[in-house]
């Protein structure tokens, strides 16, 4: 007897639903499965096989055969083993096709018939309600995440015997209920108004949110560099409601969802230790997985201690931080993850990070320079904002200084700002703005564009860089509330560039 119902697995960062067939004939007793599978799929024969004996189901001395379809794609992942087990309790007749045929199934069998959460749930399920399905059967582990998608029953089981007693109509199990209350944002733990002194550096800070212009501060251990970094998500706009989304569904697919905590409502905040390998940062592997850049996507990638990576690793942020995406390629194929963060950067200025410190810094002309080449200039070019950070005055209680929400609410205004001017763009802000583009839309004045070209001949900095700072003063006059920039925000930009020139000379 043959039957079929379908189940998903997960590639990249995609959900595949695949049509798992089953079907049970006479002929030497044997069970083979086949359609391009990966050793985790082949495996299942086996947890099938003992968790159906265990749960009362003993299977037929006959030919079967599951195929998992369309045979060209590779099948990887356990989350097949309980569609296998339903599909083929369906071809012996022992559950009605009927009632199963219209949902997706997940889930991994143990040998004792429990089911155990799969990752990926999330995406599984959109991708199935984008083929007109709208009822899924899932781990009881991913049921929380499951109820996240609206419009669709989500039933999460915890045992094989549960889900046959559930088909066969003797017992009931109750949809798990959507709740949009669960993607409201909260407030950040983690305030500004904690951070002492360091005008300039909040100040640089709320202009990178505004623009998304990557940040990069320097200064001396214990000056507040991590703190700021640490807060700086929390005066990013609130996430809508399709960007949680997106962002549940790619940590649904990592496994970084718990039933606690089933959806991402806040901006993601990365920070991998300096050792991680090029490819922990970009993302792929034998079975390509994203990385921290795509982890970090519509939140931030935070890089302490920059000069402490290694040169490969750095490298290898140039191009995902220009196209806002990753490009993994492998033999047969190749995908893009997301890559749209914002990158803040953190060193010191000299290894021992007491540079121009009387009395302090122990380190020689050359330590200093070999430290800081570690920042190539092509990555360095790529930091539209460079501060410095001092070391703040003891103060130990009273408030330091705007709170987040304040901030936020500036920065909220002035993307606002931006969306309305890019409406009809691929680019939603100032620093995203193409270089052919760029007078179209920060368009100067003659006293400003006379100021511009003695910047650029004076100080010799490049065309890019004065492309960078041009795209800075744009997000500092929308601060400001203003369509015009003036001197004062091109100086002001151009301040929050040249601190680089300190350290690596020229720009």
């Amino acid at each position: 007897m043959y039957s079929y119902l379908y189940g998903a697995d997960i590639f990249g960062i995609e959900a595949r639903i695949i049509r798992i067939e089953a079907d049970v004939n006479e002929g030497l007793p044997v069970f083979d499965m086949v359609g391009f599978l990966a050793s985790a799929v082949k495996e299942a024969r086996e947890r099938v096989r003992i968790s159906l004996r265990n749960a009362g189901v003993r299977l037929p001395a006959k030919r079967i055969t599951i195929n998992l379809s369309p045979a060209n794609l590779r099948k990887e992942g356990s989350s097949f083993d309980l569609p296998i087990a339903l599909s083929l309790m369906m071809a012996m007749g022992l559950l009605p096709a009927e009632k199963m045929q219209d949902t997706l199934v997940v889930g991994e069998l143990g040998l004792d018939g429990c089911i155990h959460g799969v990752p990926g749930v999330l995406a599984m399920i959109l991708e199935g309600r984008k083929k007109g399905m709208t009822k899924f059967m899932v781990p009881r582990d991913n049921a929380p995440e499951g109820a996240l998608v609206p419009d669709v029953e989500v039933y999460g089981v915890n045992t094989l015997e549960e889900v046959l007693l559930f088909f066969r109509g003797q017992t009931r199990i109750e949809p798990e209920k959507y709740d949009p209350k669960v993607w409201e944002p909260g407030e950040p733990d983690k305030d500004f108004s904690d951070v002492a002194g360091q005008a300039y550096v909040k100040k640089a800070a709320e202009i990178a949110v505004a623009g998304r212009h990557n940040l990069l501060m320097i200064g001396p251990p214990g000056s507040g560099k991590t703190m700021i970094a640490s807060r700086i998500a929390g005066i990013m706009p609130r996430l809508d409601w399709e960007d949680q989304l997106e962002i549940t569904r790619l940590y649904s697919i990592c496994g970084l969802l718990s039933p606690d905590k089933p959806v991402v409502r806040d901006r993601p905040f990365r920070a991998p230790h300096h050792t991680l390998t090029p490819v922990a940062l970009t993302g792929g592997g034998r079975k390509p997985v994203p990385g921290e850049l795509s982890l970090a996507s519509k939140g931030i990638l935070f890089l302490d201690e920059l000069a402490e990576f290694s040169r490969e690793s750095l490298e290898v942020l140039r191009q995902p931080l220009e196209e806002k995406k990753v490009h993994i390629s492998r033999v047969g194929h190749s995908q893009d993850y997301p890559c749209d963060c914002l990158l803040i950067a953190a060193m010191n200025p000299c290894p021992c990070g007491y540079l121009r410190i009387p009395g302090r810094c122990r380190c020689t002309t050359g330590d200093i320079r070999r430290y800081l080449n570690k920042i190539s200039e092509p990555l360095l070019d790529r930091l539209d904002l460079c501060v410095e950070t001092e070391l703040p005055k003891l103060k130990l209680s009273g408030n330091q200084g705007e709170s987040s929400k304040t901030i936020r609410e500036r920065v909220t205004q002035a993307v606002e700002r931006q969306k309305k001017r890019y409406k009809e763009e691929k680019f939603s802000f100032n620093g995203e703005v193409p270089d052919q583009r760029l007078m179209e839309f920060c368009e100067l004045g003659p006293e400003e564009e006379s100021l511009v070209e003695s910047l650029y001949e004076e100080n010799q900095i490049s065309m890019r860089q004065i492309y960078r700072m041009i795209r800075v003063s744009r997000t500092i006059a929308d601060l400001k509330d203003r369509e015009d920039i003036d001197q004062e925000d091109l100086m002001e930009a151009f301040y929050f560039r040249s601190i680089s020139k300190q350290y690596w000379g020229e720009l």
